[in-house]
C-alpha cells in the first residue's frame, strides 16, 4: 500500500486527483492540502510514502516544500504536479529533492506508474515532458570527467561563477564545457541536458541530492 498526501490549491483538481487515487488498489490518500505550508505540516505529521505537490501554491510553492522535506530528512518522496510545461522547473525541483513530474491531464495509469517508479527508487518524468527530449543515446559522444562535473554542479543550481571557483577554472571554461555538453547531447539548454543525462545513466538523481547545494 502506497500512502499519499496530496496538495493543490485548486479544489476541483484536488478532488479529481483524490477520486483517482481512491479508485486505485494499493493507493491510500492520507490527507489533502490547499497550500504549501499545510502540505508540509501534513507530511511532517503523517509521514506518507509520497507527496503529490502542485508546483505553484499559496504560502509555499511545491519546490520549497520539496527542499524542506529533503532538509528535514523526512522519508517522503515528492512528485511534482503541473498543469503546464514543467521543463523550466525540472532542474530546480530535482535539485530540491523531487523524484518525479506528472502533468495533471495525464491518465491514471501514468500516475500509478509514477508512484511505483518513485517508490522503487527511480525518477519519473511524465511522457509529455520526457518525450519532448530526444535522448540521442546511440549517437551521443561520451562526456569528459570535467564536462560531467560542470553539468552536475550546474544542475544543482550553482551559477557559472561558483562552478568556476569550485573547479578552479575560469568562467569562460565553464561555459565552453557546457556548450560542449549541449552539442554532444543535442540539447538546447541545461534542463534538456540534465534530462538526457538522467535518462542515459550519465548522472544519477542521488548525486543531485547529496553534498552542498546553493543557498
Amino acid at each position: 500500500m502506497i500512502t499519499i498526501v496530496l496538495a493543490d490549491d485548486h479544489p476541483l483538481t484536488r478532488a479529481g486527483l483524490a477520486a483517482c487515487i481512491g479508485e486505485e488498489d494499493g493507493l491510500k490518500l492520507l490527507g489533502e492540502a490547499s497550500d504549501g505550508k499545510q502540505a508540509l505540516e501534513l507530511i511532517e505529521q503523517l509521514r506518507p510514502d509520497v507527496a503529490l505537490l502542485d508546483i505553484r501554491m499559496p504560502e509555499m510553492d511545491g519546490i520549497t516544500v520539496a527542499r524542506k522535506v529533503k532538509d528535514e530528512k523526512l522519508p517522503t518522496k515528492v512528485i511534482m504536479l503541473t498543469a503546464y510545461d514543467a521543463q523550466p522547473y525540472i532542474v530546480a525541483a530535482l535539485s530540491a529533492g523531487a523524484r518525479g513530474f506528472i502533468v495533471k491531464t495525464s491518465a491514471v495509469m501514468e500516475l500509478t506508474q509514477a508512484l511505483q517508479t518513485v517508490i522503487g527508487g527511480g525518477i519519473y518524468l511524465d511522457s509529455c515532458i520526457a518525450g519532448s527530449v530526444d535522448s540521442g543515446k546511440k549517437s551521443m559522444d561520451p562526456l569528459s570527467p570535467r564536462e560531467r562535473e560542470v553539468l552536475l554542479l550546474s544542475s544543482k543550481g550553482f551559477p557559472v561563477k561558483e562552478v568556476a571557483t569550485k573547479l578552479a577554472i575560469t568562467e569562460r571554461t565553464v561555459q565552453a564545457h557546457l556548450s560542449s555538453v549541449y552539442t554532444k547531447f543535442g540539447a538546447k539548454n541545461k534542463t534538456e541536458a540534465l534530462i538526457i543525462a538522467l535518462k542515459n545513466g550519465i548522472l544519477y538523481i542521488d548525486e543531485l541530492l547529496e553534498g552542498e547545494l546553493p543557498s
